[in-house]
């Protein structure tokens, strides 16, 4: 079976050729764990982390990070609960990012910034980050079974990911990915628990549609 989109209400759940976690999965993370990326910076995300570095290191308070965030409306939600922490956007969509939301989002504790995170990761772990909470919500599920590398779990950027945060949090639509990167975590030496997503404030533009066609949204929280 090739990959597909069903309908769904006004949204399309997620159709894969593949059944279950990916079968060459522990095999690719141990590879990743084992040999880390020396691929160079992108001069733009190296810029990027160097401006929001300073203002990092001139931060007495939690780190949040929200990772793969569009057009920020999950940060400015992050923000707004979290007064007191500084709450970090970013993603690779300059379009995105510069998108006009309502001002109900607006808040001062918070930036949204254009990056590659292949090479955010790697630039905020060698850094070490004091991140409290590290939110992935809705990444690209990438549902081809040969596209599994392409998934954050199976990236050669995962050891840095997993490095990043007391807490990681992802959220998805398509439960197989969640339980590939739980599997990853497991990997890594960190234990997920995984949750069916109850709260009635959408974070996310895709969560809202999902919720509205009826789709279960699913929760990964690794400790």
């Amino acid at each position: 079976m090739t990959q597909t989109q069903a309908p769904m209400g006004d949204s399309k759940a997620i159709i894969s050729n593949q059944p279950g976690v990916h079968e060459k999965l522990d095999e690719i993370v141990r590879k990743h764990l084992a040999h880390r990326s020396k691929k160079p910076y992108q001069a733009h995300t190296e810029q990027a982390f160097n401006e929001m570095n300073a203002i990092v290191e001139n931060f007495d308070g939690e780190i949040i990070l929200d990772s793969c965030c569009g057009v920020g409306q999950s940060t400015r939600i992050l923000a707004k609960q979290n007064p007191d922490a500084l709450v970090i956007g970013i993603d690779k969509s300059a379009h995105r990012i510069n998108r006009n939301i309502d001002d109900v989002w607006q808040a001062d504790n918070y930036h949204l910034i254009r990056a590659d995170l292949n090479d955010f990761y790697r630039l905020v772990a060698a850094a070490n980050w004091p991140v409290s909470k590290h939110y992935i919500l809705y990444p690209n599920p990438w549902p081809k079974a040969k596209h599994i590398q392409r998934r954050w779990h199976g990236s050669a950027v995962f050891p840095e990911i997993i490095s990043i945060g007391s807490e990681i949090i992802l959220r998805s639509n398509w439960p197989i990915y969640l339980q590939e990167f739980q599997q990853a975590a497991a990997i890594a030496g960190r234990a997920g628990q995984l949750t069916q997503v109850n709260e009635a404030e959408p974070l996310t533009p895709f969560e809202a549609k999902y919720q509205a066609s009826g789709q279960t949204c699913w929760q990964l929280r690794v400790e």
